[in-house]
């Protein structure tokens, strides 16, 4: 009798393994098909669109929040970039350990990847297009001194997942055209010597710029002589523990436009300490 319980045991045991076993297997399956489809999407849809349109929601049959989520943690970035013509030189900067995760492409051609941060004099380029996997999580000096390129378009940044944008564009001298409105800010902390530099620009939309998280905005628009005024009524500075520099080396005729949320420090921000060299 107790070998008859105990074999029946067994077999449940056996059964309850098996069936735990498909369960965790239809998981898997079910994630993988689920990230396939938000990829699908993602490329096709912008998230804007899909989340605010009830009809496409149902069509799709997905869940919006389960998109959202995904494309906040997993979502590429996507930069446009055109360079100077017969200019030559670097047009991004990327660390060894993650060059896998860049993919760049020369004009219109999705299919052939450009192992190269460079160009070169043999090169026809007019357009480069960057996809950015969402490992990376830090843009710390990404165009660092890059001055052959006169536009940079981010055309898909959904993700939050990026901290750190110290020296993003330093000494980008010749860029003329920044498109920041997809730029996602959300979880950001350092944006010291951000746009150091920039002294083509002649305007700059931060809009959408969420710095609520920022603590150092040191030397953030030194150099940008070209500026005429700068709209930084979104930004919250409570959290900023460090201004110097800010503005320095300006022009005498920018026109700052604040709000009380933007505590200045003014002695320090407008203050020159000499050449900050990354």
């Amino acid at each position: 009798m107790e070998s008859t319980d105990a074999s029946i045991k067994t077999k449940e045991q056996e059964q309850t393994k098996l069936i735990n076993s498909n369960n965790m297997l239809r998981n898997i399956k079910s994630k993988f098909i689920l990230k396939k489809l938000f990829d699908f999407l993602h490329k096709r849809k912008p998230l804007e669109i899909i989340r605010y349109n009830k009809n496409i929601q149902k069509k799709m049959k997905i869940n919006i929040n389960h998109y959202k989520e995904y494309s906040e943690k997993y979502s590429s970035i996507e930069i446009a970039i055109k360079p100077i013509e017969n200019r030559y030189g670097k047009f991004i900067d990327i660390d060894e350990d993650e060059e896998e995760y860049y993919h760049i492409y020369y004009n219109d051609n999705k299919k052939e990847e450009i192992k190269s941060t460079y160009i070169n004099e043999d090169d026809k380029v007019s357009k480069i297009n960057i996809i950015i996997n969402y490992q990376v999580t830090s843009f710390k000096s990404l165009f660092y001194k890059c001055e052959c390129i006169k536009s940079i378009n981010f055309k898909k940044f959904y993700r939050n997942n990026i901290t750190d944008m110290k020296c993003m564009f330093y000494g980008c001298s010749e860029l003329k055209e920044l498109n920041l409105n997809n730029f996602n800010t959300n979880n950001v902390t350092d944006m010291n010597y951000m746009f150091y530099g920039c002294s083509s620009l002649k305007e700059l939309n931060l809009n959408n710029f969420n710095t609520n998280n920022v603590t150092n905005m040191s030397g953030m628009f030194r150099g940008c002589s070209s500026l005429n005024e700068l709209n930084l009524n979104n930004f919250n500075t409570n959290n900023v523990i460090y201004m110097d520099n800010m503005f320095s080396k300006c022009s005498d005729e920018l026109k700052l436009k604040i709000k009380r949320k933007f505590k200045i420090f003014k002695e320090e921000a407008f203050e020159d300490d000499g050449d900050y060299e990354n």
